[in-house]
This record gives C-alpha cells, structure tokens and sequence, in this order.
C-alpha cells in the first residue's frame, strides 16, 4: 500500500487463525517467555499474530490484558519469589483492566455494529436476489405471451396494422433486453451458478462496452470463495466501476485485479483518470464499500494511485 492511500474500515477477522480459544492464552504466555531469547522482530512478529488470532476468535481487550498480566506474574516469579511481586502485579492488572473497559465497550458496540449490518446486508442480498430472478424469468414469460398474441392477431389485421404490430414487437425486444440487463446489474445469475471470477469478468467487459473505457481483468484466485464473500467483493467492484464510468474524468483505461493470500483476499480497482474536484475519497460510494468490506471482516484504501488516477483496494477475510 503506497502512503497516498487512506486506510479505512474496521478490524481484520482471520481465517487461518488455527489455535483453539482456551489455548490462546497458553500461547501468550509461551511466546512471552520465549520472546527473551528472539531477536526483537521475531518476538513482536509473533506477538502481532497472537493479536490477529485473538481479534479471529472474538477475543476482547480485557482478555487480553488478563493473558498478558498472568503470563507477566509467571515471568516475573521464576526470577524472584518475592510475594511483593505477585502482589504488585496483580494490583497494576487490575488497573490496567479498569483503564481499558471503555475500550473494551467500545469494541463490543463496534461488534455488534458490525454484526447488524452484516445480516442487513445479506437481506438486503436476499430481497435484490429475488427480484431479479422474478425480473428475469417471469418478465421473460410475460413477452413471450404478449409476442404469441400478437402473431395470431397479426393474421387477421390489414398490413398496416400488421406493420405496426411489428414496430411493438421491436418496443417489445428493446424492453426485454432492458429488462434483462437491469435484473444481471441487480444480481447476475452468474454469480449464484459460476463464482465470482466469471461474474467480474462479465462485469469488466460490460462495464468496458458501456463506458468505452478499456477494462482488464486479473487474477490468481482459483476455486471459490464463501458465497458471502463472494457478494461482497462484487458489490465492491461493481460500485468502483461505476464510479470510474462516472467520476474518472478523461479515463481511458481501468484494471481490476483479484488475489488471495494466507490471511484473506484483496482486490483492486484503479484507473488512469482524474476525479472531479480532484478527489473521490468524499462519498461517491466510499462509505458503502467500507461498510460492506468492514461487515465481513475486512477494510477499504482509496486514495490516488501510485502512478495517477484512482486505486480502490478491499481485503476481506475468510477465504479457504
């Protein structure tokens, strides 16, 4: 991530976390011990991890200050036996327990948020999924019969009207296609039936016949993510196409680039125009791709690109 760009969003839940909850703490006190004899880097590596698979496991901040503090007794005791020592840390835990308990509300109100927007999200999915669906396939059926009523009456018609039944034929067509287009942009069946690499990549090519801006498509995922997540990136991807079609003022060209790694999958949006007003990161569906992006675990960067235009990156976990 280059420094122009904005980080925004919320706490990363990973995925490969592998350590069951009851043993993180057994974890934490054998990394701390352990850390005197690892070099610096190593030792706050580790730590970071430990950190990671807590924020996985739901584990909170005074959990997290007891771990600590009972592994920090235990250190301090093999040195000296001194029940001084014992008691002078368990006095400055519970201090430093009680200084955190806003921190710690604050997380669980960010959790249960984050948790209220997440099942908002997937109604709202469920509701789209089902008109689109409706749109698609009884729309379908609704001109099919309108088409054959109109060939039986066009028998029995002078050619005049028999001309005329065939210009709303052709109304008939254009609505259709209509039609069909705003259930795949409301949600593509390809999505549901393929995953989200073919859905992407139709949604590249669409994007690119629309707009006239050439859009590539790249990725090194293989297989499928979950299908929430699966939803999630597309909306995301979708909503930066949308503001490159409409925001990159003098863009030519956009790239979409899809990867995973152990901790999750990342995908990014650029584009070689410039915004108007000169910035995009106000609005312009920011704050709907964070909310998506942050309701699955994950977070959003927008800000100029490093070699100009636009960059819209979101990490999500959960992947494999």
């Amino acid at each position: 991530m280059t420094e122009s760009l904005v980080e925004e969003g919320g706490l990363m839940a990973i995925a490969t976390a592998s350590v069951e909850p009851g043993n993180l703490s057994t974890l934490y006190t054998e990394a701390l011990e352990g850390s005197g004899d690892e070099s610096v880097e190593t030792a706050l590596r580790r730590a970071y991890e430990i950190g990671r698979q807590g924020i996985g496991q739901g584990v909170g901040l005074l959990e997290l200050a007891t771990m600590h503090h009972e592994a920090l007794a235990k250190a301090l005791m093999r040195i000296s036996r001194s029940s001084r020592i014992e008691r002078e840390v368990q006095r400055a835990g519970a201090f430093f327990a009680e200084s955190l308990s806003p921190y710690e509300m604050a997380q669980r109100g960010f959790r249960d948020a984050v948790d209220a927007s997440r099942h908002l999200n997937e109604t709202m999915e469920g509701e789209i999924k089902r008109i689109a669906h409706s749109v698609h396939d009884q729309a379908g059926q609704l001109f099919d019969a309108a088409r054959l009523a109109m060939s039986r009456v066009g028998h029995d018609v002078s050619p005049v009207l028999q001309e005329r039944l065939r210009e709303i034929g052709s109304i008939l067509d254009q609505a259709e296609t209509e039609l069909r287009r705003l259930s795949h942009e409301l949600r593509p069946m390809i999505l549901d039936d393929l995953g989200l690499v073919p859905a992407l990549q139709v949604l590249a090519e669409g994007t690119a016949r629309r707009s006239r801006i050439m859009v590539q498509f790249e990725t090194s995922v293989e297989g499928r993510p979950p299908p929430r997540v699966e939803t999630a990136l597309y909306r995301i991807v979708q909503e930066a196409l949308t503001n490159v079609r409409r925001h990159a003022t003098g863009a030519t060209g956009a790239a979409v680039t899809l990867t995973y790694d152990a901790a999750g999958i990342e995908v990014e949006v650029s584009d070689d125009g410039h915004a108007d007003g000169g910035s995009r990161g106000d609005g312009y569906g920011i704050t709907g791709m964070r909310e998506r992006a942050v309701a699955y675990g994950g977070s959003i960067a927008a800000g100029p690109g490093p070699g100009g235009g636009w960059l819209v990156r979101a990490r999500l976990a959960g992947f494999r």
